[in-house]
């Protein structure tokens, strides 16, 4: 029993290390992705889209949950992108004001301040949009991975997350997002079902991290910022599915790169926050395997 003790205790030991190593390569890499062409389009690409408030990225995933990049009709077409007809259009607040005319009661002056107005816009997700023919499309910085999922990841991290109460399903999902969790009570998981086993396994891997670690009780939603919460989740799906022997650096880096605006320094600020929820999953998926390696004995 002592033995057994003492070899868990050096596993466990083992996959703090190189997770913590496989966390360290994400900033090294990221770093190199900010230096090539392919970074300075996106970034050029980025600037023409309008950051929402947080209020409006609210509404935005309420109504389509798997909104990734929204934008006016217009700016859209600007963007070499016409949106589908028929498509519903997302509705946020915009924020204008109109200048008002008051009188003095006691002196009969008359001032003028700006009054703030919050007309209701119209905007859709890329999801909703088709490139217009001749226009350049810009290469993703993030490539959906190819391949099996030849661990099972799916598979385990999908019991484990059901174990909790979870709902996990595959749907398809429109556009260019893979997965999503509803954060709002549901405990809902859904990852796409077009994509390959090897991009399925890293995306159940993110949702299990947004899961795990923003989605708990005591989290107010005003107070997640979005950017560090898919940095943080796909920092996770790297790590842990490095340590399950995928690499998904193909998919991941672009990803966190976006989410970072580039800035490694913020990447590497997250290294506590994920590597607990790394060890949170890894250590449930043993315990899972565990589990049915002993009802298979049993049997």
């Amino acid at each position: 029993m002592g033995a057994q003790k003492k070899t868990s205790t050096e596993r466990a030991e083992a996959r703090r290390q190189l997770a913590a190593q496989l966390h360290e390569t994400i900033t090294a890499k990221v770093d190199a992705l900010t230096d090539t062409e392919q970074w300075a389009a996106y970034l050029a690409a980025a600037a023409a889209f309008h950051s929402y408030s947080f209020n409006n990225v609210l509404l935005i995933m309420a109504q389509l949950p798997h909104a990734a990049q929204v934008a006016g009709f217009r700016k859209w077409q600007e963007q070499g992108r016409q949106v589908r007809k028929g498509e519903k259009a997302i509705r946020i607040f915009g924020y204008s004001s109109r200048t008002v005319t008051e009188t003095d009661p006691d002196t009969g002056e008359e001032s003028k301040r700006k009054v703030p107005t919050y007309p209701v816009l119209s905007v859709f997700d890329i999801s909703q949009t088709d490139p217009i023919e001749g226009h350049r499309q810009l290469e993703p910085i993030a490539r959906r991975l190819e391949g099996e999922d030849t661990a099972a990841i799916l598979d385990r991290v999908r019991d484990v997350m059901t174990g909790q109460g979870w709902t996990v399903t595959r749907e398809p999902i429109p556009g260019s997002t893979n997965g999503y969790t509803t954060l709002n009570g549901s405990r809902r998981i859904v990852v796409d079902a077009t994509l390959s086993p090897a991009q399925a396994a890293k995306t159940m891997i993110h949702e299990a991290a947004h899961a795990v670690m923003h989605a708990a009780a005591d989290i107010n939603p005003a107070e997640l910022h979005r950017g560090r919460a898919e940095v943080e989740a796909e920092s996770v799906a790297y790590v842990l599915a490095g340590l399950l022997g995928l690499d998904t650096s193909e998919y991941s880096i672009g990803y966190i790169a976006k989410w970072a605006n580039g800035d490694t320094a913020a990447v590497a600020e997250t290294a506590h926050t994920v590597l607990a929820a790394v060890h949170t999953l890894a250590a449930a998926l043993e315990t899972h395997q565990e589990g049915n390696t002993e009802e298979t004995a049993a049997a």
